[in-house]
């Protein structure tokens, strides 16, 4: 199965780096490489709570901890694939393997949240070289339209399951071990990926042209300050002083980035691109799958871990199955994309996930997993027939030679879904709880000195950690963070419909035929 694989050729006038490279080996690095990204996400999210009990952490702080990561990848993602067009994208993409591995050795010995911040600072530019650059390198490898759709949706089904063992990893260490144990995996599993793409991964070098350093600059700003404002806006409100400063500083960044990309001979990204309907949907319906995928993945994880108050383990169990149907689906999407086209599975796969959601935001606190998991598994089913073909989608509408930047784009757009998802809907569920808290309160006969100090726990962002509470209590939390739950996935239920339009009347059902 091994075959020689080098680099795309060159420009007159470049350089051109020629390494032997195995086509399966390739796949495997770069499925691991994108597996250990979203680990990192969901790892954190499962062991948040016991982080913030250990470390003291106060609420305005700990949201800090897992949107760091998210803020530096959704940031640097757009200018890592420029980099790695300029420096080589194996290069990068090693470079990118080995910090994460120094993040999470910085987290694993962190003894306090400033360097828990830091670890995950560090581990978000891994996050931001190893996704556009892992992409690009498949895009570069596996030239035939309908492959490349193939192994894209493969990389894609990667980071489900990433996303599905970061709990199960997160809850069998933390009931055992202390929660530095959890970033443990991230060192192994980044040694292991360091290994495989050094013996198979070829170089890819599409150019070594002039770096687009404004560009690059104004890009990283505008998207850091708007990845900024939506979640301090979560916490201080999206229209508070600084905020809305932030605001600004990101539409400026944003004018000034689309007018130097106009007019510079080597753009990072050409903003020509969006005049293609297709494109700039299939942009749209990245972003949103990964708002739902994300979003609702970790409202989930919340609801059984403090409305249910399950183990990190047996929510880990329960995600599982959710995480286990995108997987099958995602892997078999590459190849009924080459049957269907693009359109009829993300249209599809926006609907059902939808129905999922609409149905989840239906049950209580007191729900069994007996009559949540036939949900679990559409919703995951729906994901893996969007995110996996929209990532595909949007390398099909460009020629190969600019597969770089369109994973750059598409990758930019996955981080940014990814963080409305968890800074919205996250607001949304604080809020929802806590306007809904004086009724539950009532209703449950609760003292006033308790409803007092039960409000002003909530406002503080706590929802009872290991403390034992009496059982009106602990019953108005769990209504309450249900109904903030519920909020979310209707509101996720709403967006998704919506996109689903947009996907069935603007995206290109075919990969576009390119002249090389």
């Amino acid at each position: 199965m091994t075959t020689s694989s080098t680099a795309p050729t060159a420009p007159a006038g470049t350089t051109r780096t020629t390494v032997r490279g195995s086509r399966p080996v390739t796949l495997i690095a770069m499925c691991l490489g994108a597996m250990i990204t979203f680990l990192q996400i969901t790892a954190t999210v499962s062991a948040l709570t016991t982080i913030q009990a250990d470390l003291r952490v106060d609420p305005t702080t700990v949201i800090w901890i897992p949107s760091a990561y998210t803020l530096v990848v959704a940031s640097l993602v757009l200018s890592a694939a420029t980099l790695g067009n300029r420096y080589g994208r194996r290069r990068m993409f090693g470079a990118g393997i080995l910090a994460m591995v120094v993040g999470g050795a910085v987290i694993a010995s962190a003894p306090s949240v400033a360097w828990v911040i830091l670890g995950q600072l560090v581990a978000g530019l891994g996050g931001a070289l190893i996704l556009p650059n892992s992409l690009a390198i498949l895009g570069a490898t596996f030239t035939d339209p309908h492959r490349r759709t193939e192994v894209i949706t493969a990389w894609s089904a990667a980071s489900g399951i990433g996303l599905a063992v970061g709990p199960l990893i997160a809850g069998g260490l933390l009931h055992h071990h202390s929660w530095h144990s959890v970033y443990l995996s991230t060192i192994v599993l980044g040694v292991v990926t360091l290994v495989v793409a050094a013996i198979g991964v070829a170089e890819s070098r599409p150019s070594a042209g002039r770096l687009d350093l404004p560009g690059l600059l104004l890009g990283t700003v505008a998207i850091a300050a708007a990845v900024y404002a939506m979640i301090q806006g979560g916490r201080d409100g999206y229209t508070s002083g600084v905020v809305t400063v932030v605001w600004v500083v990101s539409a400026a960044a944003l004018v000034a980035f689309v007018l130097v990309e106009l007019r510079t001979s080597a753009p990072m990204l050409d903003v020509r691109l969006f005049r293609s309907a297709s494109f700039s949907a299939v942009m749209v319906v990245a972003a949103v799958s990964l708002f739902g995928f994300t979003g609702v993945a970790i409202l989930l994880v919340l609801f059984h871990e403090r409305a249910q108050a399950l183990s990190p383990l047996d929510t880990g169990w329960r995600m599982l199955v959710l995480f286990g149907a995108y997987v099958l689906v995602a892997f078999a999407a590459g190849r009924t994309i080459r049957r269907t086209g693009f359109k009829a599975p993300l249209t599809l796969g926006l609907v059902l996930g939808a129905v999922a959601v609409f149905g989840l935001a239906a049950q209580g606190p007191t729900t069994t997993f007996d009559h949540r998991w036939a949900l679990f598994v559409l919703f995951g089913a729906a994901s893996g027939l969007v995110v996996a073909p929209a990532t595909a989608a949007a390398l099909a509408s460009v020629a190969p030679a600019r597969a770089g930047m369109a994973s750059g784009a598409v990758n930019a757009s996955r981080q940014v879904g990814s963080v409305l998802g968890s800074s919205l809907l996250g607001t949304l569920l604080t809020t929802t709880m806590a306007a809904d808290l004086p009724d539950r309160l009532t209703a449950h006969q609760v003292d006033e000195p308790t409803r007092s100090a039960v409000r002003a726990a909530v406002a503080a962002g706590a929802t009872g950690g290991d403390q034992p509470l009496p059982e009106p209590v602990r019953a108005v939390l769990a209504e309450a963070m249900t109904s903030g739950v519920q909020a979310g996935l209707r509101v996720t239920g709403v967006v998704f419909l919506v996109t689903a339009a947009l996907a069935l009347t603007l995206i290109r059902n075919r990969p576009h035929q390119h002249q090389h």
